[in-house]
């Protein structure tokens, strides 16, 4: 754009303009150069009614030029609130009102943006069906008004079109989830008196306006939304989470207090997220010191199980070099916190869990009514309880299963260790047999005695066994546990059988250097009866109890088969397709895990 044109236009200065344009009509055309804003967009921008109404009227085309953003001047007037000349150009062309930019924004969507109060008045007024623009677009001007705080818009646009009050962004959010998230309390109030069920509306995330206002500690905008309805007091989102959980993570104090004193939320205090944590968990990872203390003087439990089957305890001892831990591991303990290896059996912790805490009643408040419905406080305890007992049980069994994993690779350095040390022994005795070499010769003495035979037969097969076992356990490496399993299976048998003949060897040896004799025989008899009596008792005691284990196995099968007989029976429109999927995974499930679910006495075999 020409310098002196853009002087003029700054300054307002129309004869200059006149003149410029006597000399070169076509300067009138240049815009600037990147943002593509002609004259009249700029004396828009900048105010000049005079200038923009003599431009309408030497160049009306002009109204609906667009810059690079595909806004017209009219965008630019409404975004400073420049009435008057959003008057000249709807009057010189009123479809321009109609247009939006390259963000599919309207003209009412930037004066929402900027809070034109006067600008929007005329334009909802003046331009009919302005607002059937947006009717498809994600994010409306409603949002956008409710986002900047701008109550009067917000009033203004509601009596056009109060159905986009229930309008939701690309994040699922409404314009109250939004009024909420910025704390803005009288846009809050206007839409609960709209509609008090928009309090209840989810997001994508299942979060409500009430968890908007927990997320961003706005105390007085929970206050308002409590005072309206409780609805959403009991909702959770996707990730299990309640109002208190959100307080938490979020490390609002002062929230957390305010609905604990205001309201009866003693049913959400040991309510678990989607990762079994609860709001216990959420203060002691955040080394939360007032938040942990102040929920442990409520008397909340503090022995429940995550997930990952830790407590609170376990929680904040993972990271205990934190100066937050220092306080809050004596706090804990005090109340009586115990590690996850601490606690009883699962079925006694369960109860404990499961039983009522009569120390956990709030300060009465007349909006507490929703909270103290015997029939939806019976039914969300009883869901609770199921809940805590599912979680718990899986956190016990996957807790099992880790520690049977740990005791398999355990296994296999233990095996490989003894195998090495067999193959050792009988490489040894196998170089250096009973009896000695023949000094010229260099063959063993006793090589043609029956007793010598037995010894190298029996040694050959334990060494070479103990070999075949190393280099099957060095070279195969399984991780998967079920592969591990049988891998131990076939190793440990193997194992058995060269232990067997280590032990014959030792007894033949025995047998080959003793003399013959009457007085020797007893020597003999003793050597086999003590030591082949205590292998085999050995091999027996073992083979019992894994027939036992067999066995139990097998019984708890058929238990786990008739009750999925009986819970599939009445399920009589269930597709046969479905049913086979079922079947597969739970005997898939079973036969994975059998051992850990069969065996009550700490142990398996294998």
């Amino acid at each position: 754009m020409d310098r002196r044109l853009y002087e003029a236009v700054f300054k307002g200065d129309i004869p200059a303009i006149h003149k410029l344009i006597e000399e070169d009509e076509n300067i009138i055309k240049q815009t600037i150069p990147g943002s593509l804003h002609t004259i009249l967009h700029l004396a828009a921008r900048l105010g000049h009614v005079e200038l923009a109404t003599a431009i309408v009227k030497l160049f009306p085309e002009m109204a609906s030029a667009e810059n690079r953003d595909l806004e017209t001047p009219l965008h630019e007037a409404c975004r400073e609130g420049r009435i008057e000349i959003v008057r000249i150009l709807l009057e010189n062309d009123p479809w321009v009102g109609y247009k939006t930019n390259l963000w599919d924004k309207s003209v009412l969507y930037v004066a929402c943006e900027r809070g034109r109060i006067e600008v929007v008045k005329h334009l909802l007024n003046n331009v009919q069906r302005l607002l059937m623009l947006e009717v498809d677009m994600l994010t409306s001007s409603l949002h956008v008004a409710a986002s900047s705080g701008h109550t009067e818009i917000v009033k203004e646009v509601v009596k056009v079109r109060p159905d986009f009050a229930w309008k939701k962004d690309l994040n699922g959010c409404n314009p109250l989830h939004i009024a909420c998230s910025k704390g803005h309390l009288d846009i809050t109030r206007e839409l609960l008196k709209l509609d008090m069920d928009l309090s209840a509306q989810q997001d994508n995330e299942g979060r409500t306006p009430l968890h908007w206002g927990v997320i961003k500690g706005r105390v007085s905008i929970i206050d308002e939304i409590l005072s309206v309805s409780l609805e959403s007091a009991e909702m959770i989102t996707k990730n299990g989470e309640t109002i208190l959980h959100l307080a938490v993570k979020n490390n609002h104090f002062e929230v957390l207090k305010f609905l604990m004193e205001s309201l009866n939320v003693s049913n959400l205090m040991s309510v678990q997220d989607n990762d079994g944590n609860t709001i216990l968990h959420l203060a002691t990872v955040r080394k939360l010191t007032t938040m942990v203390i102040y929920l442990l003087k409520l008397g909340i439990e503090v022995n429940a199980l995550n997930q990952k089957g830790y407590t609170a305890l376990d929680v904040v001892e993972a990271d205990a070099s934190n100066s937050g831990a220092l306080a809050i591991i004596p706090a804990l303990q005090e109340a009586g916190a115990k590690r996850c290896d601490q606690l009883p059996p699962v079925f006694q912790d369960i109860q404990q869990l499961a039983s009522p805490n009569p120390g956990l009643n709030m300060v009465p408040w007349p909006r507490k009514s929703t909270f103290e419905s015997p029939s939806s406080s019976s039914q969300y305890s009883s869901n609770h309880q199921r809940k805590h007992n599912t979680n718990s049980y899986r956190a016990t069994r996957a807790k099992k299963i880790e520690l049977q994993s740990e005791g398999l690779r355990n296994a296999r350095k233990t095996i490989t260790v003894v195998a090495v040390l067999i193959a050792t022994v009988t490489f040894a005795a196998g170089i250096n047999p009973p009896g000695g070499f023949n000094q010229l010769s260099g063959k063993a003495l006793l090589g043609k005695s029956a007793a010598f035979k037995v010894f190298l037969v029996c040694n050959i097969v334990a060494l070479f066994l103990s070999l075949g076992i190393v280099n099957v356990l060095v070279s195969v490496i399984p991780f998967k546990r079920k592969t591990m399993m049988k891998l131990m299976v076939a190793t440990h048998k193997v194992m058995w059988i060269s232990t067997f003949f280590m032990a014959s060897a030792y007894i033949a040896a025995i047998w080959a250097i003793m003399p013959q004799g009457k007085g020797s025989n007893w020597v003999l008899s003793e050597v086999v009866v003590i030591g082949g009596g205590c292998t085999l008792a050995v091999f027996l005691s073992l083979g019992i109890l894994l027939v036992r284990q067999m066995q139990r196995k097998t019984d708890w099968r058929k238990r786990r088969e008739n009750k999925k007989m009986k819970e599939e029976s009445p399920k009589s429109n269930t597709s046969t397709v479905e049913e086979m999927k079922v079947v597969k995974k739970d005997s898939h499930e079973g036969s994975s895990n059998s051992d850990v679910d069969s065996s009550d006495q700490g142990y398996h075999l294998y």
